[in-house]
């Protein structure tokens, strides 16, 4: 049984970092002799002395033989994988890897609409063809939620040659999709399902947590370990369980996403972080549940507030995670993008996402009781603050006129061939039936609208002159007015 106490990348950069010898390798800071004042008064001299490259003692991240495979290695042994890669690119590497390493140039991948924009970048790279399922919509909140099983099995049955389904579980505010049901409906079939599960690093270390997609049943999952965990910020992990995946195949597309020069102080940090979480994880996430339970029940007894809340589960809404806090705060008489700023700016309380009408707070195991204490001290204070000539405040934000079927038709061109196409810019009513060249994504309800290589409709730029009317804020436009877009020539 592997020993979980151990950290055997962590202390081996440790070893090094102490180690007095003249160095005449990179970075050219020379272990913080050469380095600015001002940044060893920020990170201090042991940070800087740590920042090494890969010296022999430290093995290879692209082919590793010594402490990265051990530390790889405990790492798929606590987050119940077969193998684990360590990301010092973020989760978007591991997202676009893994499109990389099942599709080639004309296979259609299935996936939501509200994929992270790191999927399009994999559908760029890979030249796949997206099969994109609408995910649920929650109109009170005016946010995206997860994928109903019945709609991927649809999606199969109409495109059974497709190569993979690429899952969004839990979204940014915590929902998660049945993810068990889906697997069942992809092993049917014979093809991996992949799971951008970014913000559920911590699921596996909590029986009161949503359930882990690699427990669930997934392929291959992506996770930002530092979104949840304490490993530092950029540092990520992917999982591979099953023989659906080509574990050669994830390693090559590893080689083309992520630096040559990777940071050891990110992988040392993935490496203490999996320590933690395998040693302490339990107790640490329960003290994490109890403060986000403490928190919602007073943040519920304010007048104004609610709160997403798992009661009514949908299709799309299998369960939430609990430590992630989305308030809906219009009955407060303020858009959130207001509140943030109140908050962040007069209370010292920062949250994680603000949209039109909600704020999302993320509370892990860094979170203290004083904490806490502040989120709800501030929430009261802001009840009591008359608004001050408020955001008008959107009611459905053009939500109906989005497409009501549940998959997306095929785009006209690859996003890969609109990436590389001619594009000029017109007026928005002569790019009518034209081809967009952008990406454009309105929050709320986080659902791109136009995609490059997709027919730019009427009822888009309807939906997303609602959404900018009523105070939503939209993605990728070159032009914010909206007055112009760009499209393929």
């Amino acid at each position: 049984m592997p020993d979980q106490t151990q950290t055997p990348l962590l202390s081996e950069l440790q070893a090094c970092a102490q180690r007095i010898y003249a160095p005449f390798h990179t970075p050219g800071h020379k272990r913080g002799q050469g380095a600015s004042a001002r940044l060893k008064e920020l990170v201090g001299q042991q940070a800087l002395q740590a920042d090494l490259p890969e010296l022999p003692e430290l093995d290879n991240l692209f082919a590793p033989e010594s402490v990265i495979q051990a530390a790889q290695a405990l790492a798929a042994e606590a987050f119940g994988a077969d193998r684990t890669w360590f990301l010092v690119n973020g989760s978007t590497s591991g997202i676009v890897a893994a499109i990389l390493a099942t599709c080639q140039p004309g296979d259609f991948i299935i996936l939501p609409r509200n994929v992270h924009q790191s999927a399009i970048a994999g559908l760029v790279l890979s030249g796949a063809i997206p099969i994109f399922i609408q995910p649920s919509v929650d109109l009170t909140f005016a946010l995206a939620h997860g994928l109903d099983p019945a709609a991927v099995e649809t999606a199969l049955q109409t495109y059974p040659t497709a190569k993979a389904v690429l899952l969004v579980s839990p979204t940014y505010h915590g929902v998660c999709s049945n993810v068990a049901a889906i697997a069942q409906i992809t092993q049917k079939y014979n093809i991996p399902l992949l799971v951008d599960e970014a913000h559920g690093a911590h699921f596996q270390f909590h029986p009161n947590l949503p359930t882990a997609a690699l427990a669930a049943g997934a392929d291959l999952v992506v996770q930002s370990t530092h979104k949840t965990l304490s490993s530092l910020t950029q540092a990520a992990m992917l999982h591979l369980r099953g023989d659906r995946l080509s574990p050669t195949r994830i390693q090559t597309a590893l080689g083309f996403v992520q630096s040559t020069s990777p940071s050891y102080l990110l992988l040392a940090s993935l490496d203490a972080a999996r320590q933690q979480m395998a040693t302490e994880g339990f107790c640490l996430l329960t003290q994490a549940l109890t403060l986000a339970k403490q928190a919602r029940s007073q943040l519920q007894a304010i007048p104004g507030l609610r709160l997403l809340t798992a009661d009514a589960p949908s299709p799309g809404f299998f369960q939430l995670d609990l430590t992630r806090l989305t308030v809906h705060l219009t009955g407060l008489g303020r858009d959130g993008f207001t509140a943030d700023a109140i908050l962040h700016q007069e209370m010292g309380v920062t949250a994680e996402l603000p949209t039109t009408q909600t704020l999302t707070f993320i509370i892990s195991l860094g979170n203290t009781p004083t904490d806490i204490e502040r989120l709800v001290k501030g929430f009261q204070q802001l009840g009591v603050i008359t608004p001050d000539n408020p955001r008008p405040l959107p009611s459905e934000l053009g939500l109906s006129a989005l497409p009501p079927f549940s998959l997306y038709p095929l785009p006209a061109l690859t996003p890969r061939e609109a990436f590389f196409a001619p594009t000029e810019i017109v007026s928005t009513q002569a790019a009518v039936n034209r081809i967009s060249a952008d990406l454009i994504c309105p929050y709320p309800p986080g659902i791109p609208l136009l995609l490059p290589g997709e027919p730019i409709t009427l009822d888009a730029i309807a939906a997303l002159k609602a959404i900018r009317a009523t105070g939503g804020t939209l993605t990728g436009c070159i032009d914010p007015t909206l007055q112009t877009l760009k499209v393929i020539r």
